[in-house]
């Protein structure tokens, strides 16, 4: 399988280089490049997937950000396995620039005035959405009362301007991406290519070599 891992890592290891990755973000950002130019496509397809990968993470669909990717790239007929890993351009780093200028966006659009005071209480809307979940849960089990209101305030005023506001800004960060990519992986192909068409060229020399060299041992 493409993303399995031969040795497994502890729970607490996982969530620590989803942080920080083991060799920094540099490190991890270069190994994502590295594998997106070496995918066997046309630079194109290769670029629409990464196109996908990056409206998807504009979403605030967390937990279905590789489905959503998924089902882009296949709309698009763009590289799946691009789409897949450009989804880390939403990670700790960017997460809440790309929070805050997309729920800000989206109450703006939907004429929301809780876009002046939303800088400061995302996370606090966060944790209070969780709390009314996780109440509400408990109440299957106990005679605690349910209480909707807290989610209801989340869905409008954090989940639904995140995912109306974003649309706009991971459109234009996912053509710039598409952009960006097309020169660059094609030159990464045809470096590539070049390079393998002077191994074989070498290898045939040399096997040439050694049939001329065992005729005149002859």
């Amino acid at each position: 399988m493409v993303f399995k891992r031969r040795d497994s890592r502890p729970v607490l290891r996982i969530l620590q280089e989803l942080l920080y990755p083991r060799g920094g973000w540099s490190r991890a950002i270069q190994y994502v490049k590295h594998r997106v130019n070496r995918l066997p496509d046309p630079p194109e397809r290769i670029a629409r997937g990464i196109f996908a990968g990056v409206v998807t993470a504009f979403t605030p669909l967390f937990g279905l950000h590789f489905l959503v990717a998924f089902t882009l790239a296949k709309l698009m007929r763009g590289n799946v396995i691009a789409a897949l890993m450009a989804t880390f351009f939403g990670n700790p780093l960017t997460y809440v620039p790309i929070a805050v200028l997309s729920i800000n966006l989206g109450n703006w659009m939907l004429g929301s005035d809780y876009s002046r005071e939303m800088d400061h209480s995302i996370m606090r809307s966060f944790f209070r959405a969780s709390d009314d979940l996780w109440d509400n849960l408990l109440s299957l089990f106990t005679s605690r009362p349910v209480h909707w209101d807290r989610l209801i305030e989340f869905y409008e005023h954090v989940f639904l301007p995140f995912l109306i506001g974003g649309i706009l800004p991971g459109i234009v960060a996912g053509a710039i991406a598409y952009y960006l990519s097309v020169p660059v992986i094609r030159a990464y192909q045809s470096r590539r290519i070049k390079r393998l068409r002077a191994r074989v060229k070498k290898h045939r020399k040399k096997a040439h070599d050694m049939a001329d060299a065992a005729r005149k041992s002859d």
